[in-house]
């Protein structure tokens, strides 16, 4: 019997482009590339274009808390003698009458003080003399 010589079917098989596609990829993957060269540029571009560009897409939903300064619209200031004057924005009140304006001031007021009483308070005027708030004076009891 005579020798067979084997012989393969595809005598110069090509090698396929999309291994070395796949080597890129897991290069990508494994941050293999060194600083400097053309895939690492591309890989921080990646990464920039996502920290840029993500919130335009999705929802992170990492809004901040709205703060309102002033939400009764109370300043506080110290008296000199160890106490506070409580100033209060006339648009926070809708009382007419003393014994009603006193009562909605105190409401204002307790949150912050705690029990206390209102010894004086005077209104704050603009130079039209419209007045746009009043200073309290309050006693803790």
């Amino acid at each position: 019997m005579e020798s067979a010589k084997v012989t393969p079917a595809v005598p110069s098989a090509p090698t396929l482009p999309m291994n070395s596609v796949w080597r890129t990829i897991r290069g990508y993957i494994l941050w293999s590339y060194e600083r400097g060269s053309l895939h690492y540029d591309v890989m921080v571009t990646l990464i920039l274009l996502f920290v840029f560009l993500s919130p335009y897409w999705i929802n992170f939903k990492d809004k901040p808390i709205e703060r309102v300064s002033h939400q009764t619209g109370v300043v506080i200031q110290p008296d000199g003698n160890g106490g506070f004057i409580y100033q209060i924005e006339a648009s926070a009140l809708t009382a007419k009458n003393e014994g009603d304006l006193k009562e909605q001031m105190l409401a204002i007021i307790e949150p912050i003080t705690g029990a206390a009483a209102i010894s004086r308070y005077e209104p704050v005027k603009d130079s039209a003399g419209h007045v746009h708030s009043y200073r309290v004076w309050v006693e803790k009891e």
